[in-house]
């Protein structure tokens, strides 16, 4: 298998919707993991085990899988030796519960499934660390239950903070404090009890300063009289961090010493979850666990494409038994591809174990390779054409296969001069038959066809199609060769009958008639009339249309030989074709008898250089002088 033939098959696509049917992200991992087998023993063991899910489904079983979550990130921190937090704890606790349950709910269903009941006997029951986990932690902490030490420490606790909570009341209500004070709360900050004490009284109050606001307009001062309790509180908490670390510690060295069944509890409940997840697919398309083999024989009746939904016209389809090799033709739309997606998908479907929309006679063969050419694979960035990419492909395909091979191509050796594409189609056809392949195919080439009906281990197959309606019946026709209908559409087109007797004729016996034109059909030159064109003679001034631009601009010089006008256009000179000019304005009609027109093409600064040159300007001159300079 490769990834094009999962990309073009669908396979991943198929695999996301059984993937939805997953109650944890156990299950969904697996899936992401799955691929489909080439071992039989695997194949049908995956079966049996979608087939058994499903009946437990149809029986109204409810798999108790509430608590199951993913707890593999919170086993690893227990394999480096990280202690676990209160809540990873309830985690494990709820993930134990959840794999009693389902060992419970499975052992109870070995008559109706007697494999997956099987995989309960392998569950390692945890009720004393589950016990132990409860006791202990609850609401996402310690409990003070958990131990008698810690329970002696919270009460002390509580009761130096009921102390000093009554000293900074007493404060607060003292009228010798009042002007000092901000608010009259008490604050915890920094796990520090604290009253807000305006910033320009800070040196008359006694205490601490624990922390200042933002504005710089009030601290948070400890008062002195209740330093003693604070210091007292902090020890008496920070021995009730230690107790509450070794609880924790104890519980994580529970867990630690399980981890071995625990991590097979874990990887138990992943099976059950992606089996059940099978098996709620199977029961929403109606599925069947088909017949298996591993000597190539494929027959599917009734069977649909995974993937579509509505009226679907299911596929009768058999190959392997009478003939290896067949060759589909029909008419573009008539539903070839989707013949060939459905064989490869319904085949990769059941090697995942994926129950199937079939007849319960249908058969799939277990396949060591499933390979494809389907679609357009031509690639930009390798400039690879459409036939190149196609024969790559094949290229790459063909030092794959061995005689345990399905394979499926779309149009082979299209994309190149017909003659030389079907020459090279039979060719490689052949050379995967005697590989001992399984093949189908799809070909408008004639040539293919007329090889297939003359080779006895190959068979011919049509897509039907209603030549009332031009529409395709998407129903496989085994036996039989399918028509292009190009010349029975082209009569429905009313396209003259003798051209498409004249077509029936060349298909049948290649005799060219290789008529010549009658002299009467031929048109003869006419006398050729000179035509006399009405030039317009531009001089320099005029305003003239540009056709092309759709604007106006100055003639700057007269029409060379070439009938070129040169036209000032946008503070630029072009050369422009008479016939895409049109006289707008003469230049005698703008401007007044003498006129300097070169100031028209020229700024104020431009005619005053050529002014000064032309009186022989020294200053002049030095700036040409140096703006060369500069220029070079």
């Amino acid at each position: 298998m490769n990834e094009n033939t999962f990309e073009k098959l669908q396979y991943n696509e198929l695999k996301e919707i059984v993937k939805s049917y997953c109650v944890s992200g156990l299950g969904r991992e697996l899936i992401d993991k799955l691929t489909p087998s080439s071992n039989v023993k695997i194949v049908k063991h995956r079966l049996t085990e979608t087939s058994e899910a499903r009946v437990i489904l149809d029986a109204g079983g409810n798999v108790p899988f509430m608590g199951v979550s993913n707890i593999e990130h919170i086993i690893s921190k227990v394999e480096k030796g990280i202690i676990l937090d209160p809540a990873e704890l309830l985690n494990i606790a709820d993930f134990l519960k959840g794999c009693r349950r389902i060992k419970m709910f499975m052992s109870s269903k070995e008559f109706f499934a007697p494999t997956l009941a099987s995989y309960a006997k392998s569950m390692t029951e945890f009720i004393g660390i589950e016990e132990e986990i409860n006791f202990s932690i609850k609401n996402n902490q310690v409990d003070s239950d958990a131990n008698k030490e810690l329970k002696r420490v919270r009460y002390q606790i509580q009761t130096t903070e009921q102390k000093i909570k009554d000293r900074l009341n007493k404060f607060l209500n003292s009228s010798a404090n009042r002007n000092y004070i901000q608010e009259f709360i008490i604050s915890v900050k920094d796990d520090r009890y604290t009253i807000p004490i305006k910033a320009s009284y800070k040196k008359q109050v006694q205490g601490t300063i624990i922390e200042i606001s933002s504005r710089g307009s009030t601290v948070f001062m400890e008062p002195s009289v209740v330093g003693k309790l604070s210091v007292e509180l902090a020890t008496l908490k920070s021995e009730e961090a230690m107790l509450e670390y070794q609880i924790l510690a104890t519980l994580t060295g529970l867990v630690a010493e399980s981890l071995q069944p625990i991590n097979i509890n874990i990887e138990l409940i992943s099976q059950y979850d992606m089996i059940f997840a099978k098996g709620k697919y199977s029961r929403q398309v109606d599925g069947i666990e088909p017949n298996i083999n591993d000597h190539g024989m494929i027959k599917l009746v009734n069977c649909k494409h995974p993937l579509l939904s509505g009226h679907v016209v299911p596929l009768h389809f058999h190959i392997g038994s009478s003939y290896r090799s067949l060759i589909i033709t029909g008419p573009n739309a008539g539903g070839k591809t989707i013949v060939l997606k459905t064989i490869g998908l319904v085949t990769l479907a059941t090697m995942s174990g994926f129950h199937i929309t079939a007849s319960k006679e249908t058969e799939i063969a277990v396949f060591d390779n499933v390979f494809v050419d389907i679609g357009d694979n031509q690639s930009i960035e390798n400039a690879l054409s459409t036939f190149s990419s196609h024969m790559k492909n094949l290229s790459e395909i063909l030092r794959s296969v061995n005689n345990n091979t399905l394979l499926l191509f779309d149009e082979i050796g299209s994309g190149t001069e017909p003659n030389e594409g079907a020459a090279l189609a039979i060719s490689l056809l052949e050379e995967f038959y005697l590989r001992g392949c399984i093949t189908v195919a799809t070909t408008h080439y004639g040539e293919i066809k007329r090889f297939s009906e003359m080779h006895s281990d190959f068979m011919n197959a049509a897509m039907q199609f209603n030549q009332e309606t031009l529409e395709p019946l998407f129903k496989l026709l085994i036996g039989q060769s399918g028509a292009s209908n190009a010349l029975w559409i082209s009569r429905k087109m009313h396209v003259p009958e003798n051209v498409l007797k004249r077509a029936e004729d060349y298909m049948k016996n290649k005799e060219y008639r290789l008529e010549l034109l009658k002299e009467s059909k031929i048109r003869k030159p006419a006398a050729v009339v000179e035509k006399v064109e009405n030039h317009i003679d531009y001089q320099k001034g005029d305003r003239v249309k540009l056709l092309d631009h759709d604007d106006f601009g100055i003639v700057y010089k007269e029409k060379d030989e070439y009938h070129n006008v040169t036209v000032f256009y946008q503070n630029q000179v072009m050369e422009v074709n008479e016939k895409r000019l049109a006289l707008e304005l003469k230049a005698v009609e703008l401007y007044p008898e003498g006129y300097d027109l070169d100031t028209l093409f020229n700024d104020y600064k431009t005619r005053k250089l050529n002014h000064d040159i032309e009186r022989g300007s020294k200053k002049a001159l030095r700036k040409i002088n140096k703006e060369m300079r500069r220029n070079k």
